[in-house]
């Protein structure tokens, strides 16, 4: 693993949304127990909880509701009545966010989110002024094979024209590790040091110890 001594010659830093950009533990507990409970089933199990965080919403509700007849259904029409913004109040910010991306940019350094989420991102730019932050968003809409498939981010590496060795991708789960292993690009593990094959930050300002 990385020491955080060595340089690297980084043109591009992509990030997941989900436990690196938020604490969206609160918000996604919220809103699959809000289903469950429209649907009469019991709360989120703790191995419901570590899925949702970092699959799509489509795979999240098969994988809660696909074992009982009938549920997966009512709970995905019950989503539609849903409005998304009412969660995303539940989202907390992480530290130096902001801080560190205006470092980024300042250094000329493009930025990009590769997430699972589908329609709530929007809702999460607009309501966190994230816009101006970053170059490029990419959703699990914005592809054929979500995350940990590897379109996600060679879509983002040919947008932004890089070398596999000038882009990063932070992450907080096996999901986005093993997108960033399938995708050729080195992979920095925020807050997970299970996940951290090539390098492990505790912060985001630890981002810029490689540049």
């Amino acid at each position: 693993m990385n020491s955080q001594k060595e340089k690297w010659k980084l043109k591009g830093v992509i990030y997941d949304c989900d436990g690196v950009l938020f604490d969206s533990i609160e918000a996604n507990m919220r809103l699959y127990n809000d289903l469950c409970s429209a649907v009469g089933r019991v709360p989120l199990k703790e191995e419901e909880i570590k899925y949702v965080h970092s699959h799509t919403v489509y795979e999240a509700l098969h994988f809660i509701f696909g074992q009982e007849n009938g549920l997966e259904k009512r709970a995905s029409e019950s989503l539609k009545q849903i409005d998304l913004r009412e969660y995303i109040v539940y989202l907390k910010m992480e530290p130096y966010l902001f801080q560190t991306l205006n470092l980024l940019k300042a250094n000329g350094i493009l930025r990009a989110i590769n997430t699972n989420r589908t329609t709530s991102m929007k809702h999460i730019m607009e309501r966190f002024h994230l816009w101006p932050f970053f170059d490029m968003v990419v959703t699990a809409l914005d592809v054929k094979n979500p995350k940990p498939h590897p379109e996600s981010i060679e879509k983002i590496i040919q947008k932004f024209n890089l070398d596999k060795e000038e882009a990063v991708f932070v992450g907080d789960s096996e999901i986005d590790q093993q997108a960033a292993q399938s995708s050729g690009i080195r992979f920095i593990a925020y807050k997970n040091r299970e996940i951290a094959n090539d390098a492990f930050i505790e912060s985001h300002l630890g981002l810029l110890n490689f540049l």
